[in-house]
């Protein structure tokens, strides 16, 4: 781990939700990197990273060079800030922190210190200007209104879904957290919102209102029938996707009608081949994820992408489910643990731990059978597991990028 790092690793926890003025002042120092390029800002409950995955396979086909800033990392810390699928580069990584650490220096004169996110957004806005990016894909850390990230104004603001997650931050209802998300509209740009319930969506189209966005909603402006996207300016029957799950079409749905609307902004003609064959190639770590014949990582971390990963479970006729679940006490663990049991009721849970902060451990949950350690157990399955047998891991993020590790390790 060098300097940098250790720095960046020495605040975390310090989480700011006072305000964007910090963040402001330090993106004024740097220079303001972020009027250097166009962006697209995402955020969602879920599939934000899946979105953006299938986001950047289109602009890549077509041609663009692409930086993408998201969270958390499977691997290393560098995952998070890419050009196309490549991660900066050690050398980068430490050089470009430099710069954000000297710019510190002046900022500590009239504010706190920078929080391990902001650091590490900052960077990201700071590569993708030297690397002269034609466009970047940046991922909300957590709602939109108050983020890290909101600092900057996105040509396209991208609502993937809204379900309840960090109410403790975000608020306890749908429309609380939709005005959260919708806080990354800016004045005069455009809009595009997934699959929302009504309720989030009438909070959506009120904000667009507010500021004069160019708002496309999910099955009004675009959507799908069965395998067909459609829009006002094109129809796709979709390939089969990259990224296993029927609930990736939504996904992709969302990814496509942004990528039209950023070309059609360029003037720019899109190509349906290219398009089919980006569909195809979209992969991202975590995301029903499948090593080997048997076993899927996913990082359903809330219960909204549960119900997803149980649907996609059910569709596997025939097939006898094992589910190794690992996850943070500040999540709403029980909550993920209960759609198992109602929604996978033959499966066989099993709770496990893993090694980051506080994490849910056996005494959180006695009445389900626990593992101490999840490696042997994942290769005592991947050895000895019937033909029939399919483990899902899943739970934490954090937790299924331990496992992933591990496993690329093996």
């Amino acid at each position: 781990m060098n300097k940098i790092e250790q720095w960046m690793n020495s605040r975390i926890g310090l989480n700011f939700r006072s305000g964007l003025d910090r963040m402001e002042q330090a993106v004024t120092l740097l220079g303001m990197p972020d009027k250097a390029y166009p962006i697209l800002h995402v955020t969602g409950t879920n599939g934000k990273g899946s979105t953006i995955a299938f986001m950047r396979q289109l602009l890549m086909s077509h041609g663009k060079k692409v930086g993408t800033f998201t969270s958390p990392h499977m691997i290393s810390i560098h995952d998070r800030i890419c050009i196309g699928d490549q991660p900066i580069s050690d050398e980068d990584f430490t050089r470009i922190g430099q710069q954000v650490q000297q710019m510190e220096q002046i900022l500590l004169q009239t504010q706190d210190q920078l929080s391990y996110f902001e650091i590490i957004c900052l960077m990201s806005l700071l590569y993708f200007k030297e690397q002269a990016v034609d466009v970047v894909l940046l991922e909300v850390g957590i709602g939109g209104l108050l983020d890290t990230t909101n600092v900057v104004t996105g040509e396209i603001a991208v609502i993937t879904s809204v379900g309840l997650d960090h109410q403790e931050t975000l608020g306890a209802t749908i429309a609380a957290i939709a005005q959260q998300k919708a806080g990354i509209f800016k004045e005069g740009k455009k809009a595009v919102v997934g699959p929302l319930s009504d309720e989030a969506t009438a909070v959506c189209r009120e904000k667009a209102e507010q500021l004069a966005v160019d708002l496309h909603t999910f099955q009004k402006d675009f959507g799908l029938e069965q395998d067909r996207f459609w829009n006002e300016r094109a129809e796709l029957v979709l390939p089969p996707l990259g990224l296993k799950g029927d609930y990736q079409r939504e996904n992709a749905a969302v990814a496509l009608e942004a990528f039209f609307l950023y070309m059609e902004g360029l003037e720019q003609a899109v190509d349906m081949n290219r398009v089919k064959l980006a569909l195809q190639e979209t992969r991202w770590p975590g995301r029903l994820e499948l090593f080997g014949e048997q076993l899927y990582l996913d990082g359903a971390h809330n219960p909204h992408a549960m119900a997803r990963l149980i649907e996609f479970a059910k569709s596997l006729a025939g097939r006898r489910v094992k589910v190794l679940f690992g996850a943070l006490k500040r999540k709403d663990y029980s909550g993920m643990l209960e759609a198992l049991q109602v929604g996978l009721p033959e499966a066989e849970l099993i709770l496990t731990t893993f090694h980051y902060g506080e994490v849910v451990t056996q005494g959180d949950r006695q009445d389900l059978p626990y593992v101490a350690d999840y490696k042997s157990y994942i290769q005592e399955f991947l050895e000895q597991s019937r033909s029939d047998e399919v483990l899902f891991v899943t739970g934490s993020l954090y937790f299924i990028a331990e496992v992933r590790a591990f496993l690329l390790e093996a």
